[in-house]
């Protein structure tokens, strides 16, 4: 059974160790050094710690196995990590439901969000539910040493109007 909800304050390392095993899946493409691993380690557990309030989590049989944040309360979905012993459940998509269905009920009317060039598997998800590809910038990434292209997704929480002010005729 899955249940959404928000975090509580005191699972911060379960958080961060589910965003650790996805973050580490997600670099597969471009590395990931042990030096970066632990500022991985610490960057989750800051995270997680200080801005619990803004994470929602999904739990599969009373088992957290996800969880989005948006950092800033706004359009922006900092981060969104699923367990990678339980991708391909089902669970992404019913977490990112709740997620916009959360910002369209704070009367957003845009989500946007982005992640590296090389999450192939990430971009191929958000898309599949209606995102698009709004930018690519390459950024360099001193603890990578190189150029990391990331790339930048939203997608609109509302319909288009057809332009027309007033009831339709």
């Amino acid at each position: 059974m899955i249940h959404i909800r928000n975090a509580h304050e005191g699972e911060a390392e379960v958080l961060a160790n589910i965003g650790l095993r996805s973050w580490q899946k997600a670099m597969g493409s471009i590395g990931s050094p042990v030096e970066l691993l632990e500022s991985a380690s610490d960057a989750f557990s800051n995270f997680t710690r200080n801005v619990w309030l803004t994470i929602t989590v999904i739990e599969l049989n009373g088992e957290v196995v996800g969880w989005a944040a948006r950092e800033g309360l706004d359009e922006t979905i900092s981060d969104f990590w699923i367990d990678p012993g339980f991708l391909r459940r089902g669970l992404g998509s019913a977490l990112l439901e709740r997620i916009e269905q959360d910002m369209r009920e704070q009367g957003l009317e845009k989500v946007s969000l982005h992640t590296h060039a090389g999450n192939v598997d990430a971009i191929g998800f958000f898309k599949a539910r209606g995102y698009e590809i709004n930018w690519l910038s390459i950024v360099y990434s001193p603890k990578l040493d190189s150029d990391v292209p990331t790339i930048g997704l939203s997608k609109a929480l509302v319909e288009d109007s057809d332009g027309v002010y007033g009831p339709g005729i």
